[in-house]
């Protein structure tokens, strides 16, 4: 139970910070639209690298710079592109409805979280470099104890994220919050774009 606690907070710790996965599920939240196929696509990738690190594919991450060097350009040109075009959004706001907000198919919907996702090469240290290192140090059954209590901080997150957006969608009746909330959006994926080129 150590572990799992262990596990449980420094896998909330590592996923709360806002980023671009988490703007995009509260945005997706706050439209209403696929909130549980944005969530269990965000819980169930955690889940998979968490394990791929206790497994032991943190070492390979470790090894093979030039992937996460790869990982870090495209991801890069990925975050800015989104950045840019919810910066154009804020300039015209406009009232979302649940109706509005579907208007993307699931799809599309998904293969931008599975890009904001596995696009992103932080996620590989973090997620499975370094908690794969700390839950390692919990001996050889601690550290699947540890995992189950990472995987299960990604579940509380993303369900508490998106649903409680989905909860307080009454907002998005207003223009003004979609501009502040695309305008925030906008500058967190440009400034995310830099830090992966400048790290």
């Amino acid at each position: 139970m150590t572990a799992s606690l262990a596990g449980l907070l420094t896998g909330l710790t590592l996923i709360i910070a806002i980023g671009a996965q988490n703007a995009f599920v509260l945005r997706q939240g706050l439209m209403r639209a696929h909130v549980g196929l944005v969530v269990t696509i965000c819980a169930v990738a955690d889940a998979l690298l968490i394990t791929a690190g206790v497994a032991g594919v943190g070492a390979l991450v470790r090894d093979h710079p030039t992937a996460l060097d790869v990982l870090r350009w495209v991801g890069a040109a990925y975050l800015a592109a989104y950045g840019l075009m919810s910066l154009w959004r804020a300039r015209r706001p406009s009232a979302m409805t649940p109706a509005d907000g579907n208007g993307r198919s699931r799809t599309a919907v998904a293969a931008t979280t599975l890009a904001l996702t596995f696009l992103n090469p932080h996620v590989y240290l973090d997620t499975v470099l370094m908690l794969g290192s700390i839950a390692n140090q919990h001996g050889s059954t601690g550290r699947w104890w540890f995992a189950g209590g990472a995987a299960l901080g990604s579940v509380l997150w993303f369900s508490a994220l998106g649903y409680g957006a989905r909860a307080a969608s009454r907002l998005a009746a207003r223009p003004s919050t979609w501009r502040v909330l695309d305008l925030v959006i906008g500058l967190v994926m440009l400034a995310l774009a830099l830090k992966l080129l400048t790290t």
